[in-house]
Protein backbone atom coordinates (compact mmCIF):
# COMPACT_ATOMS: atom_id res chain seq x y z
CA UNK A 1 0.00 0.00 0.00
CA UNK A 2 1.54 3.13 -1.08
CA UNK A 3 0.58 6.79 0.31
CA UNK A 4 1.74 8.89 -2.21
CA UNK A 5 -0.03 10.78 -4.98
CA UNK A 6 -0.92 8.33 -7.86
CA UNK A 7 2.14 7.38 -9.80
CA UNK A 8 4.51 8.93 -7.64
CA UNK A 9 5.13 5.41 -6.09
CA UNK A 10 6.06 3.86 -9.44
CA UNK A 11 8.20 6.89 -10.25
CA UNK A 12 10.49 6.12 -6.70
CA UNK A 13 10.85 2.47 -7.55
CA UNK A 14 11.59 2.91 -11.32
CA UNK A 15 14.63 5.24 -9.88
CA UNK A 16 15.99 2.59 -8.55
CA UNK A 17 18.84 0.53 -9.73
CA UNK A 18 17.71 -3.26 -10.54
CA UNK A 19 18.16 -5.93 -7.86
CA UNK A 20 20.64 -9.28 -8.07
CA UNK A 21 18.70 -12.73 -9.23
CA UNK A 22 18.37 -13.26 -5.32
CA UNK A 23 16.62 -10.42 -4.44
CA UNK A 24 14.11 -10.17 -7.07
CA UNK A 25 13.07 -14.03 -6.44
CA UNK A 26 12.10 -13.28 -3.25
CA UNK A 27 10.31 -9.83 -4.34
CA UNK A 28 8.32 -12.05 -6.78
CA UNK A 29 7.34 -14.73 -3.78
CA UNK A 30 5.96 -12.02 -1.89
CA UNK A 31 3.90 -10.83 -5.25
CA UNK A 32 2.34 -13.81 -5.92
CA UNK A 33 1.92 -14.72 -2.45
CA UNK A 34 0.98 -11.73 -1.06
CA UNK A 35 2.97 -11.79 1.49
CA UNK A 36 3.96 -8.13 3.17
CA UNK A 37 7.90 -6.54 2.64
CA UNK A 38 9.29 -3.27 2.25
CA UNK A 39 9.28 -1.43 -0.56
CA UNK A 40 11.89 -0.40 -2.57
CA UNK A 41 11.58 3.03 -0.97
CA UNK A 42 11.76 1.69 2.15
CA UNK A 43 14.60 -0.71 1.81
CA UNK A 44 17.10 2.41 0.44
CA UNK A 45 15.64 4.07 3.93
CA UNK A 46 16.75 1.28 5.90
CA UNK A 47 20.02 0.71 4.05
CA UNK A 48 20.51 4.48 4.55
CA UNK A 49 20.32 4.25 7.95
CA UNK A 50 22.06 1.70 8.26
CA UNK A 51 25.10 2.97 7.29
CA UNK A 52 24.25 6.40 8.93
CA UNK A 53 24.92 4.71 11.91
CA UNK A 54 27.32 2.29 11.25
CA UNK A 55 25.19 -0.19 12.34
CA UNK A 56 26.99 -3.38 13.88
CA UNK A 57 24.09 -4.89 15.80
CA UNK A 58 20.60 -4.56 14.21
CA UNK A 59 17.26 -6.48 15.37
CA UNK A 60 14.41 -7.21 13.79
CA UNK A 61 10.86 -7.06 15.32
CA UNK A 62 9.10 -9.40 12.93
CA UNK A 63 10.99 -10.51 9.63
CA UNK A 64 8.81 -13.17 7.23
CA UNK A 65 10.69 -15.02 5.34
CA UNK A 66 14.07 -12.69 5.50
CA UNK A 67 14.35 -10.18 2.92
CA UNK A 68 14.83 -6.77 5.11
CA UNK A 69 17.36 -8.46 6.43
CA UNK A 70 19.65 -8.98 3.07
CA UNK A 71 19.42 -4.98 2.76
CA UNK A 72 20.41 -4.63 6.18
CA UNK A 73 23.07 -7.61 5.17
CA UNK A 74 23.87 -5.82 1.69
CA UNK A 75 24.28 -2.55 3.70
CA UNK A 76 26.69 -2.91 5.78
CA UNK A 77 30.05 -5.21 6.54
CA UNK A 78 30.66 -8.47 8.23
CA UNK A 79 31.11 -7.06 11.64
CA UNK A 80 27.37 -6.02 11.58
CA UNK A 81 25.56 -9.03 12.87
CA UNK A 82 21.46 -9.50 12.57
CA UNK A 83 18.75 -10.85 14.37
CA UNK A 84 15.36 -12.02 12.47
CA UNK A 85 12.02 -13.04 14.03
CA UNK A 86 9.09 -14.60 12.97
CA UNK A 87 6.11 -16.81 14.81
CA UNK A 88 6.37 -19.49 11.54
CA UNK A 89 9.08 -21.85 11.51
CA UNK A 90 8.45 -22.14 7.64
CA UNK A 91 9.56 -18.76 7.19
CA UNK A 92 12.74 -19.79 8.95
CA UNK A 93 13.48 -22.15 7.11
CA UNK A 94 12.85 -20.10 3.91
CA UNK A 95 14.76 -17.22 4.71
CA UNK A 96 17.75 -19.40 6.04
CA UNK A 97 18.02 -20.67 2.67
CA UNK A 98 18.24 -17.37 1.21
CA UNK A 99 20.97 -16.06 3.56
CA UNK A 100 22.96 -19.14 2.54
CA UNK A 101 22.48 -18.48 -1.00
CA UNK A 102 23.87 -15.21 -0.26
CA UNK A 103 26.76 -15.59 1.70
CA UNK A 104 24.93 -14.52 4.54
CA UNK A 105 24.94 -17.25 6.80
CA UNK A 106 27.31 -16.47 9.29
CA UNK A 107 25.57 -12.69 9.74
CA UNK A 108 22.03 -13.32 10.57
CA UNK A 109 20.16 -15.46 13.04
CA UNK A 110 16.90 -16.29 12.68
CA UNK A 111 14.84 -16.97 16.00
CA UNK A 112 11.39 -18.59 16.25
CA UNK A 113 8.55 -17.18 18.39
CA UNK A 114 7.34 -14.04 20.04
CA UNK A 115 9.59 -10.61 18.47
CA UNK A 116 9.49 -9.17 22.10
CA UNK A 117 10.22 -12.76 23.69
CA UNK A 118 13.28 -12.99 21.45
CA UNK A 119 14.12 -9.87 22.11
CA UNK A 120 14.78 -10.38 25.85
CA UNK A 121 16.67 -13.74 24.93
CA UNK A 122 19.94 -11.60 23.25
CA UNK A 123 21.89 -9.70 25.62
CA UNK A 124 22.79 -6.17 25.26
CA UNK A 125 22.62 -2.94 23.41
CA UNK A 126 21.29 -2.73 19.29
CA UNK A 127 22.25 -0.08 16.90
CA UNK A 128 19.28 -0.19 15.06
CA UNK A 129 15.49 -2.20 15.81
CA UNK A 130 13.18 -2.47 13.19
CA UNK A 131 9.55 -3.14 14.01
CA UNK A 132 7.10 -4.84 11.84
CA UNK A 133 4.96 -7.44 13.72
CA UNK A 134 0.91 -7.04 14.57
CA UNK A 135 0.01 -3.20 15.00
CA UNK A 136 -1.46 -4.60 18.34
CA UNK A 137 1.78 -5.02 20.12
CA UNK A 138 3.36 -1.88 18.87
CA UNK A 139 3.35 0.44 22.06
CA UNK A 140 4.28 -2.96 23.98
CA UNK A 141 7.28 -2.80 21.34
CA UNK A 142 7.81 0.82 21.96
CA UNK A 143 8.19 0.12 25.66
CA UNK A 144 10.35 -2.34 25.49
CA UNK A 145 12.75 -1.65 22.50
CA UNK A 146 13.56 1.59 23.19
CA UNK A 147 15.96 0.91 26.50
CA UNK A 148 17.88 -1.90 23.85
CA UNK A 149 18.60 0.82 22.05
CA UNK A 150 22.32 2.71 22.35
CA UNK A 151 22.40 6.29 22.77
CA UNK A 152 22.15 7.66 18.87
CA UNK A 153 20.57 4.05 17.75
CA UNK A 154 17.35 3.91 16.19
CA UNK A 155 14.37 2.41 16.20
CA UNK A 156 12.77 2.21 13.14
CA UNK A 157 8.95 0.95 12.47
CA UNK A 158 6.62 0.58 9.58
CA UNK A 159 3.40 0.78 9.03
CA UNK A 160 2.54 3.91 11.06
CA UNK A 161 0.00 5.99 8.85
CA UNK A 162 -1.27 2.54 8.77
CA UNK A 163 -3.24 2.86 5.04
CA UNK A 164 -4.69 6.98 6.18
CA UNK A 165 -6.31 4.64 9.10
CA UNK A 166 -4.75 6.65 11.73
CA UNK A 167 -7.30 9.38 11.08
CA UNK A 168 -10.23 7.24 11.66
CA UNK A 169 -12.64 8.39 14.13
CA UNK A 170 -13.22 4.81 15.01
CA UNK A 171 -10.05 2.77 14.89
CA UNK A 172 -9.76 -0.77 15.00
CA UNK A 173 -7.22 -2.47 17.77
CA UNK A 174 -4.64 -2.69 15.45
CA UNK A 175 -4.94 0.77 14.32
CA UNK A 176 -5.09 2.15 18.14
CA UNK A 177 -1.66 0.45 17.97
CA UNK A 178 -0.06 2.48 15.44
CA UNK A 179 -1.85 5.40 16.86
CA UNK A 180 -0.72 4.84 20.29
CA UNK A 181 2.65 4.48 18.80
CA UNK A 182 2.80 7.74 17.41
CA UNK A 183 1.77 9.16 20.43
CA UNK A 184 4.78 7.35 22.14
CA UNK A 185 7.49 8.05 20.03
CA UNK A 186 6.52 11.97 19.19
CA UNK A 187 6.00 12.66 23.15
CA UNK A 188 8.85 11.47 24.47
CA UNK A 189 12.12 13.74 25.24
CA UNK A 190 14.32 10.29 25.40
CA UNK A 191 13.87 10.59 21.44
CA UNK A 192 13.58 12.63 18.77
CA UNK A 193 11.21 10.92 16.12
CA UNK A 194 9.63 11.93 12.74
CA UNK A 195 7.67 9.74 10.00
CA UNK A 196 8.87 9.49 6.82
CA UNK A 197 5.36 9.29 4.42
CA UNK A 198 6.84 6.88 1.80
CA UNK A 199 5.22 3.80 1.36
CA UNK A 200 3.02 3.19 4.66
CA UNK A 201 4.47 5.22 6.50
CA UNK A 202 7.30 4.63 8.45
CA UNK A 203 8.46 6.37 12.36
CA UNK A 204 12.57 6.58 12.86
CA UNK A 205 12.99 7.79 16.00
CA UNK A 206 16.84 8.46 17.30
CA UNK A 207 17.75 7.67 21.02
CA UNK A 208 18.84 11.09 22.52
Amino acid sequence: MSILQEGLDEYLADLIPERGKLLQEMEEIAEENGFPIVGPQVRQVLMQYAILVDAKRIFELGSGYGYSAMWWAKATDEDCHIWCTDSDPANKVQADGFFTQAGYQDRITFLVGDALTQLEKVDGDFDIIYCDVNKEQYPEVYKQALPRLRKGGLLITDNTLWSGRVLEDNPSESTRGVIKYNQLAFNDDRVLSMILPIRDGVCVSLKL
